[in-house]
């Protein structure tokens, strides 16, 4: 996002504590300041002196697992943290935000593809802490003329194609760098968790995003909130309304490197629901915008990042 905004002629100022980020990611054409989003003098003294007037929210923990584990480490760094940056940006004048959600709102999805009209219903503290901040943007719209785009990702994944910027967590849990990261090992191995859901091969099944599609509906949203009044609520989906199981994405995965790997079926993740799949039409109505990658250039370019190779 960074990159695409520089690029595109834009002043960046990123402020991330790299309790998960890496330093050597930034751009190195942005302003950095390392700090936390819950540290209010700092946010505002950031965007008084960089006259900013638009913020993308990323900052936030993200493993549903962790999250049913201890919940309260969510509650603390999604909800709390982002109430705290919040009020320090309103304090400074800014009154527009782009904001990572999530699909993990919906919980089990009562029909497929998901509209944005489908009820908020999380099954994990994860989404719940995404879902409570939806609705606080949602009040402060309303009461405060607060503009916000709530970008409801399905799983974002793949790399940016120059093969410099990728998955980098500790501990790695996404899907597709994991098995990419399974090649590298002596006897390649994928772990599956769940093999006993209601889907055509009993795995979960995801809609799939590519990262570079991500960022251009963040672009998107940011002008739409830049030139229309205030009060402004976008609540959009981003997908590409095509789903693909976990055997299938490890198909995808062995088709395009060539390489054997071996399947290791275990138990399922608490908080996982079954199918996640994203109807689109809303983004595309509002935003002009369409996912235009699919999973073989998604695999394709994670692998470049992985595998220094494709």
């Amino acid at each position: 996002m960074v990159r695409a905004l520089v690029e595109a002629g834009h002043r960046v100022v990123v402020l991330d504590d790299l309790s998960a980020g890496v330093r050597s990611a930034v751009d190195a054409r942005a302003v950095f300041s390392e700090g936390c989003i819950s540290d209010v003098p700092r946010v505002r003294g950031l965007i008084g002196e960089h006259k900013c007037d638009m913020v993308f929210h990323f900052a936030g923990l993200i493993r549903v697992d962790e999250s049913m584990t201890d919940p309260a480490k969510y509650f603390r760094a999604n909800v709390a943290a982002t109430l705290a940056f919040l009020d320090a940006i309103m304090d400074a004048g800014l009154m527009r935000m782009v904001f990572s959600s999530t699909a993990a709102v919906y919980g089990n999805p009562l029909e497929i593809p998901i509209t944005e009209q489908h009820p908020v219903a999380p099954i994990n503290p994860y989404g719940e802490s995404k879902a409570m901040i939806e609705r606080v943007l949602a009040t402060y719209a309303k009461q405060l003329g607060f503009s916000y785009a709530a970008l409801r990702y399905f799983n974002a994944a793949g790399a940016h194609p120059s093969g410099e910027l990728g998955e980098n967590h500790h501990p790695e849990t996404h899907l597709i760098p994991r098995l990419l990261d399974a090649l590298l090992e002596p006897n390649p191995t994928a772990t599956v968790f769940g093999h006993d859901y209601g889907t055509p091969d009993g795995t979960c099944v995801r809609d799939y995003i590519h990262v570079m599609d991500l960022v251009d509906a963040h672009l998107a949203a940011a002008h739409k909130l830049l030139d229309g009044p205030s009060g402004q609520e976008l609540v959009l989906n981003l997908g590409t309304g095509e789903g693909a199981s976990v055997l299938e994405v490890v198909a995808q995965v062995k088709a395009l490197t060539k390489r054997s790997l071996s399947v290791d079926m275990q138990p399922r993740r608490a908080g996982d629901p079954p199918s996640l799949v994203a109807s689109a039409e809303l983004a595309a109505q509002v935003l002009g915008w369409t996912a235009k990658h699919r999973m073989g250039r998604i695999v394709t370019d994670a692998a470049r990042v992985r595998l220094r190779e494709l």
